[in-house]
C-alpha cells in the first residue's frame, strides 16, 4: 500500500456518516489474487474515470494560494478560476469516454466514505471481495474502491429486480477518493438541510 492509498478499519469506517444518495455504480467480483497491492500501480497514467477526482484533490490544494491571490488582485483571481473552470471541462470531457457508468441509469444507495449498501440483482457471500466503481454527480466524480461484503438481506419494498440488499465495505481506497466521498457527502448533507428547512418554512407560511 502506498502514502497516497487507506486501508480502513472498523472503528474507522463508524466515524463516517452516511446517507441516501442516487449514483451511478458498477462492481465486479474479483479474486484474492486479483486484489491488487497499489491501486495507484493499477492506474497509473491509463484511467480516465478517475481525472475529475484528481483534478479536484488539485484544487484543493490551491485553495489557500488562491485565497491569497483574491485578497490581493481579485482580477488574477478571477482569471485562475475561469483557467480551472476550463480544466474541469476538459477533464468531464475524458469522462466522457469511459462509457460503462455514463450509459448506467442511478442507482440508490447508502453511501459513506467507509463503505455502500445497495439493493442488486445477485446473491453474493458473505466475504466475497469486490471492485467498485461510483460516479458521484453532478461533480462527475469517478471513485474506484475495493471492498468485501460484509452482510446480505432481502431487500424490502425495493424494485423486484434487485432483491438482494448488500452491504459492502471499503477495505482499500485511494486518500484522494476518500476525500472526494466525504466531499460529495458533505455537499449533499448540506442540500438535504437546506430542502428540509425550507420545507418547513412552507408548513409555516
Amino acid at each position: 500500500m502506498t502514502k497516497n492509498e487507506k486501508a480502513m478499519t472498523q472503528d474507522e469506517r463508524r466515524e463516517f456518516f452516511r446517507i441516501d444518495d442516487s449514483i451511478q455504480v458498477s462492481y465486479r467480483v474479483i479474486t484474492l489474487n486479483e486484489l491488487p497491492e497499489s491501486i495507484d500501480d493499477k492506474m497509473q497514467g491509463t484511467d480516465r474515470f478517475t481525472v475529475m477526482t484528481r483534478l479536484q484533490t488539485i484544487s484543493q490544494h490551491l485553495s489557500a494560494p488562491l485565497h491569497r491571490i483574491e485578497q490581493r488582485d481579485p482580477d488574477i483571481a478571477d482569471y485562475l478560476k475561469a483557467l480551472d473552470d476550463k480544466i474541469n471541462l476538459l477533464g468531464q470531457s475524458f469522462l466522457a469516454q469511459e462509457n460503462e457508468l455514463l450509459n448506467r441509469p442511478s442507482h440508490s444507495v447508502n453511501l459513506s466514505a467507509g463503505g455502500i449498501a445497495m439493493d442488486i440483482t445477485e446473491k453474493l457471500e458473505v466475504g466475497d471481495l469486490v471492485e467498485i466503481k461510483l460516479l458521484l454527480l453532478p461533480s462527475f466524480t469517478g471513485v474506484v474502491a475495493y471492498g468485501e461484503v460484509v452482510g446480505i438481506e432481502e431487500a424490502i419494498g425495493g424494485d423486484a429486480a434487485y432483491p438482494f440488499h448488500t452491504r459492502i465495505n471499503f477495505t482499500l481506497i485511494r486518500n484522494s477518493d476518500q476525500d472526494a466521498l466525504i466531499r460529495h457527502i458533505t455537499r449533499r448533507q448540506g442540500e438535504m438541510l437546506r430542502q428540509r428547512r425550507e420545507q418547513l418554512d412552507q408548513q409555516n407560511d
